[in-house]
């Protein structure tokens, strides 16, 4: 959420868009609001504890893009070894992965005392 509420803030978004484009997405600035958009609602939704494992699945999918296209040309560490690597998406991906297994929404378990 941090990420689309800066990206809002410091009005980025048409440069961003701008950057998709350069990768070969068409409609750069529709698809970066519509990123921005998921990362709200998703993070929203993880917050209040609804439909959490396809918001989970969402930032996951958000997570895997920005390693592909920005993160993995910058090697690992993110911040005092290197700028901008992979670390910190890597380490989101494992926690979202954990709470996408988490079973607790799936069908109530028989449990004995």
């Amino acid at each position: 959420m941090a990420h689309a509420v800066v990206r809002i803030a410091n009005d980025t978004i048409p440069q961003f868009g701008q950057f998709m484009e350069g990768q070969g997405f068409p409609a750069g600035e529709a698809l970066v609001w519509a990123i921005t958009l998921t990362e709200l609602v998703a993070g929203f939704l993880m917050i209040v504890g609804r439909f959490v494992r396809p918001a989970a699945a969402a930032l996951l999918a958000i997570a895997v893009g920005g390693i592909v296209l920005i993160h993995r040309h910058s090697g690992w560490f993110v911040g005092e070894h290197g700028t901008g690597g992979v670390e910190y998406s890597a380490a989101l991906i494992i926690l979202l992965l954990l709470i996408m297994a988490d079973d607790q929404d799936r069908q109530p378990r028989l449990e004995i005392p």
